[in-house]
């Protein structure tokens, strides 16, 4: 298999393009202090939480307002082919918002409007840089929610643009199956609107789909109307120990081969475990464990429950715990929420090499001890997490940045976990996205044929390439 090299994962040997002064002056004098050359500024909007820690800031950084704020940055910079950077909050893991070939940043944080909620058709259209707890508590008042919960409180735009999904997706699908229009500035300056507030629709190509996972390299999203959801009558949360991994995967095969309709069902290591007691103050069992919530009526939820209390005794599963109150929910899935920083918390300096992969159901547990055997073996950090319910997980390689040794060992681990699920008929990213380290992962999952076609998309929709340029493929 092909993979990034060390020194890409370093700097991305791209060139930069030049910024004239002309288009800097042309965006000061139209958006005044919401146009900044500041190097704080620039660097704030210049790196995310991947491991990349050497690609040049861009040259400045408009904050947009409005639909027309997008288009005009987006117009004047096409005038002078400069990239295009969208920002949301920073949150992606793979580079996806980094200036490789410098150009201006679009940050639409400031475009936060809930712009209408529909409760009967249960439908809600939000600006791009309204998150998603945000999002949850303005509709809390409908008797609906959003469910889609990456972990981080990223911002829908960024959801969208990434197809983001995390701990309810067995249940709930992705942003995929709950976006279901888009307004989007093009690569001109256009303003285009795909997909209605209808449920369904077979008129003509499918721009919604498009757009989603396309990571800003077709557009800028400004707009986004989402599917909601009745809030269950009953919730209930609950944490279950395991003698090991494999007990608690193969726990998880047979809770969604049965159909159970489960709503969360989180897997976290004994690592994590440690580090997340030390970090959020909690005293959970330092064994391999599963998160599991249910959503329901108090009798489906209860049914629900005893069936997967027993599955999992069935696997030497034990200490089953429970969290029925709001209170308790929201401190469990805090903590496991905040796995990531109580990684970085455990080995003060260190950066966080996270792996990203999906397997079908059937080959999670061959795939998940093959590849804990493998960084068990390297000596190198790491914890686990794992959607497990939908075949996705996570390792999180814990390295010293100056460490050039622990960096290169990290890659090959990452490498060898890729090329396993793609031989398992996974991907090699389940919900990050290709961004800048996993370009010649796509190539090899998806073929060479399949990555000339969407080049083929990008260079008829974006022909000046400037839109996120130097993302999912080299141009």
């Amino acid at each position: 298999m092909n993979a990034p090299t060390t020194a890409q994962h370093l700097m991305p040997a791209i060139a930069l393009r030049d910024v004239p002064a002309a288009l800097i002056d042309t965006l000061k004098a139209h958006f005044g202090d919401r146009c900044s050359t500041a190097m704080a500024v620039r660097e704030h909007h210049g790196r995310d939480e991947s491991a990349y820690t050497t690609v040049p800031p861009p040259a400045a950084v408009v904050f947009a307002e409005s639909t027309a704020d997008v288009a005009f940055a987006v117009t004047q910079a096409a005038q002078y082919s400069v990239p295009v950077i969208p920002f949301g909050i920073g949150s992606s893991l793979e580079g996806h918002l980094l200036a490789v070939q410098g150009g201006i940043s679009i940050d639409v944080s400031r475009m936060k409007k809930v712009l209408s909620i529909n409760p009967e058709d249960l439908t809600v259209t939000v600006q791009p840089g309204v998150t998603r707890k945000q999002l949850n508590e303005e509709i809390k008042s409908t008797g609906l929610f959003f469910p889609i919960d990456p972990g981080a409180d990223a911002s829908i735009g960024g959801m969208s643009a990434t197809r983001a999904s995390g701990t309810n997706a067995v249940r709930y699908g992705t942003m995929r199956e709950n976006v279901l229009g888009l307004e989007v500035v093009t690569a001109s300056g256009e303003v285009i609107r795909t997909g209605t507030r209808a449920r369904k629709s077979s008129a003509g190509y499918d721009l919604t789909r498009l757009m989603v996972g396309s990571e800003g390299t077709l557009g800028v999203i400004t707009e986004v109307t989402l599917k909601l959801f009745p809030l269950p009558e009953a919730v209930s949360a609950a944490t279950c120990s395991f003698p090991s991994i494999e007990a608690a995967v193969h726990t998880t095969i047979q809770i969604i081969q049965m159909g159970i309709p489960i709503a969360r069902v989180e897997l976290i290591d004994q690592n994590a475990v440690r580090m997340v007691n030390a970090y959020s103050k909690v005293s959970l069992p330092v064994q391999p464990m599963l998160l599991m919530e249910f959503h329901g009526s108090p009798a489906s939820v209860k049914e629900q429950a005893e069936t997967v209390q027993d599955i999992s005794s069935e696997f030497g599963g034990q200490a089953f715990e429970w969290a029925t109150t709001p209170e308790d929910r929201t401190r469990l899935w805090t903590a496991r929420h905040n796995t990531y920083f109580a990684g970085l918390n455990s080995r003060p300096g260190c950066r966080v090499i996270s792996t990203d992969t999906c397997v079908p159901i059937s080959r999670l547990a061959d795939c998940l001890l093959d590849s804990m055997a493998e960084v068990e073996a390297s000596g190198i950090p790491y914890f686990l997490v794992g959607h497990v319910g939908d075949g996705n997980f996570h390792f999180g390689y814990l390295i010293d940045p100056d460490n050039a040794q622990e960096r290169a060992t990290a890659e090959t681990l990452n490498n060898q976990l890729v090329a396993r699920a793609l031989s398992m008929d996974g991907t090699c990213t389940g919900e990050h996205g290709i961004g800048l380290h996993k370009m010649e992962f796509l190539l090899n999952e998806t073929g060479a044929g399949a990555v000339s076609m969407m080049r083929t998309i990008k260079k008829a929709l974006d022909p000046k390439n400037i839109m996120n340029p130097g993302k999912i493929f080299l141009d």
